[in-house]
C-alpha cells in the first residue's frame, strides 16, 4: 500500500471532515474568518485526522451506528493543530509556512496569536458537544502538555548544551502529544479496551516522534520549495536538533565550537560549513535511523488491531513518517 492508497482509502471520511472544518471556523468577525480560512486552507497533509479515521475504522467504527464522532474528532485534532501552528510561528518568529507567508507576518502577531485562541476553544465547544469525559480527558491534558513542550523548546533554544535525552523529551511534548492523542481517541470512539488505547496511543507517540525527526533531517537535506520553508530555519533560531546534536559530539574540536557558536548565537552566516559538518559526521543517516526505530515501536503497538486494509494503512503511515522526502 502506498500513502496516496491511505489518502484514497479514507477520501469520502476526509471530505466530511474537510466539510465540518469549514463549516465550524465560521465567526460573525470578518478577520477571525480570513486567517482561520488562511491558515487551514494553506495545504499540509492532514495527517493527525487521518490517523484519527484510520484508528476507528480499523476497530470497525460504523458512522452509521455510532453517528459522527471520528468525524467530530478528526476536525477538533486539525483545529488544535491549526492553533498551535499560529502560536508557533509568532514565538518563533517565521515567515513562510507550507510555502506561504505565514499569518503573523501578513496579519501580525496580535492577531495570530488571538485567532489561535478561538481555535482552540472552538475546538473545546465541538469537543463538548460529544458529551465523553474520556474525550474531554484526554484533548485538555494534550493541550497542556504540548503547551509544556513549547516552553521546554524555549529553554532549549541557544543552549547548545542540550542533551538527546532533552531534544527528545522536546518532540515527545511538544509534537507527538497530538500524534499519539489522535490514535488514541480512534480506539475511544470504536469503545476498545483501556489496554487497545493505550496501544494506540504508544503507536501514535512513537509515530510523532519519527515524524518530527525526519523534519529535523529535511532542514539540512531538502530544498525550501520542498519544506515549505525556509532551510536552516531552526538554526537560524538558535534550536539544537538532533542532527546539530550528534555532529557536534562526532566532529572536530573546531567543527564542534562551530555549532556551539551557532546555536547560542543563532543565523546562519555558517550554514554551508555547518551542513557539510552535519553531511560529514553521518549526524543525517544517525537522526534517521533514530526515526526508523521509532517507527517500528509504532508498528509493533499495532498487534491488537485485527488484519484489515486500515491496518495495513497505518503501518503505511509509519514508514512514509520516515521515507519521505517533504
Amino acid at each position: 500500500m502506498t500513502i496516496e492508497d491511505v489518502f484514497k482509502l479514507i477520501e469520502g471520511d476526509m471530505n466530511r471532515v474537510n466539510s465540518l472544518i469549514q463549516s465550524c471556523l465560521h465567526s460573525e468577525v470578518i478577520l477571525i474568518n480570513q486567517i482561520s480560512q488562511y491558515i487551514i486552507n494553506s495545504g499540509g497533509k492532514r495527517l493527525r485526522p487521518i490517523i484519527v479515521l484510520l484508528s476507528a475504522n480499523a476497530f470497525n467504527y460504523a458512522s452509521e451506528k455510532n453517528g459522527e464522532h471520528d468525524i467530530i474528532l478528526a476536525a477538533v485534532i486539525e483545529f488544535i493543530h491549526t492553533a498551535t501552528l499560529l502560536h508557533d510561528d509568532v514565538v518563533d518568529e517565521s515567515e513562510l509556512r507550507r510555502g506561504k507567508d505565514t499569518a503573523n507576518e501578513l496579519w501580525g502577531n496580535a492577531a495570530s496569536v488571538l485567532v489561535g485562541d478561538f481555535l482552540y476553544s472552538r475546538a473545546f465547544e465541538m469537543m463538548v458537544g460529544i458529551g465523553r469525559m474520556k474525550v474531554m480527558e484526554i484533548l485538555s491534558h494534550s493541550t497542556n502538555t504540548i503547551a509544556e513542550g513549547e516552553v521546554l523548546q524555549l529553554l532549549n533554544c541557544n543552549d547548545a548544551s542540550t542533551t538527546e535525552a532533552r531534544y527528545l523529551e522536546v518532540i515527545h511534548f511538544k509534537t507527538a502529544k497530538l500524534f499519539e492523542s489522535a490514535a488514541q481517541l480512534g480506539a475511544v470512539a470504536a469503545e476498545q479496551s483501556e489496554a487497545v488505547e493505550q496501544a494506540m496511543a504508544r503507536f501514535g507517540m512513537h509515530l510523532g516522534t519519527a515524524f518530527q525527526l525526519i523534519d529535523d533531517v529535511l532542514d539540512y537535506s531538502a530544498s525550501s520549495d520542498d519544506m515549505g520553508k525556509n532551510v536552516g530555519d531552526d538554526l537560524a533560531e538558535g534550536k539544537p536538533t538532533l542532527p546539530l546534536i550528534y555532529a557536534m559530539l562526532n566532529g572536530s574540536k573546531a567543527e564542534a565550537e562551530m555549532i556551539k557558536t551557532a546555536i547560542e548565537q543563532g543565523g546562519l552566516e555558517q550554514i554551508e560549513a555547518i551542513t557539510q559538518t552535519i553531511h560529514a559526521t553521518g549526524a543525517l543517516d544517525y537522526t534517521r535511523k533514530v526515526a526508523r526505530d521509532e517507527a517500528d515501536q509504532a508498528i509493533n503497538q499495532l498487534s491488537l488491531i485485527p488484519d484489515t486494509p486500515y491496518k495495513e494503512a497505518l503501518i503505511t503511515l509509519a514508514n512514509f513518517s520516515v521515507e519521505r522526502s517533504f
